[in-house]
């Protein structure tokens, strides 16, 4: 089927398949504000050719700087769904898995950049591979750096040196590194523990079978968990030949303020899901609640101390420390010591 083309604000684009076609891959996106990078996102999908037919389906979670609209009016070609509240990552994705009519499933946060032929390579992997249950590629920040692509799955103790009176110690300090990067090699293909959920090629089949993303989790954690729960039945595995251009996690750090305490609380959802004892759980949400109102204080000193010695980005990344730990202190707490 030849490709339209769709002429838009930003550039044309050629749509590739029409709704009419049976796509190959859906590539299933929860979108939440970043209009700008969510265009992108879409650009490189419409716009390099990827080798095969695809669809793509965005579930909106009631932005409001106009993404859904853009998204409407941009490209129509494109199935959007528009949620009226925030309704979260796992619920959105879901949403849009159930929607989208492709054997193989592809979710993409709003903030990538997807090159020519990477839904092509990705389907070759999983074409040769029946028996693996889900792919991750490469990560690279538009900068040009790798980033973090697959880890272990996190322990209790890796968490714990994140806080500042046991960090200051040194306590921990293998378990934190081992979950952080461990044996984090980009280049390869190889069997993993856990794929970041920024990008994540699965099977239907596999997808349903494991139960769809846990929406338990309202935002972030939900890939460790999916992660874990695939490697129950089958391999888990990172495709160092695929590419994907992931903006530093961009669209987190714009809303910090909801992203950071449902990181937090998340940890702890999937710490009991995994079989973590309620007493050795509570001894944690203590050193976590007793812990924030001095990673506060100390984030925005080091704030302050980085703005004056002009080291204005690493101050930013400071202050949206201390506003995420903020966040958490007025808007999390309940919900955190409930989970």
């Amino acid at each position: 089927m030849p490709s339209a083309v769709v002429h838009t604000a930003a550039q044309s684009v050629r749509v590739e398949p029409s709704r009419t076609a049976a796509p190959e891959v859906s590539v299933c996106i929860a979108s939440w504000n970043c209009v700008a990078l969510l265009r992108k996102c879409l650009l490189s999908l419409f716009g390099n050719s990827q080798g095969i037919g695809f669809e793509v389906v965005v579930a909106d979670n009631a932005s409001t700087d106009g993404a859904a609209e853009m998204v409407a009016k941009e490209f129509p070609q494109v199935l959007l769904i528009r949620n009226s509240t925030n309704r979260g990552f796992a619920v959105a994705s879901n949403q849009a898995a159930a929607r989208s009519r492709g054997r193989f499933l592809f979710f993409l946060n709003n903030d990538t950049e997807v090159p020519a032929h990477t839904l092509r390579r990705l389907l070759d992997h999983a074409q040769a591979n029946p028996k693996v249950g889900m792919f991750g590629p490469r990560l690279r920040e538009s900068s040009g750096n790798v980033q973090i692509s697959y880890r272990r799955r996190p322990t209790l103790p890796a968490l714990l040196h994140k806080l500042s009176v046991i960090r200051w110690t040194g306590l921990f300090r293998k378990a934190h590194a081992d979950y952080r990067r461990g044996s984090f090699n980009p280049e390869g293909v190889r069997q993993v523990e856990v794929l970041m959920g920024s990008a994540v090629f699965v099977s239907r089949d596999v997808f349903e079978e494991v139960g769809r993303w846990d929406e338990r989790y309202r935002f972030g954690v939900e890939d460790i968990d999916l992660s874990t729960q695939v490697s129950l039945t089958r391999p888990v595995v990172y495709a160092g030949d695929v590419e994907v251009v992931h903006h530093g996690r961009a669209s987190s750090r714009e809303n910090v303020g909801y992203v950071a305490p449902s990181v937090t609380t998340g940890y702890v959802q999937y710490f009991r899901k995994s079989g973590v004892g309620s007493w050795v759980l509570f001894w944690y949400k203590l050193a976590v609640t007793l812990n924030a109102p001095i990673q506060l204080i100390e984030k925005a000193f080091e704030a302050a101390a980085r703005r004056l010695a002009g080291q204005r980005k690493d101050a930013g990344r400071s202050w949206a420390t201390v506003r995420g730990v903020w966040a958490f202190l007025r808007h999390e707490l309940v919900r955190f010591w409930r989970a």
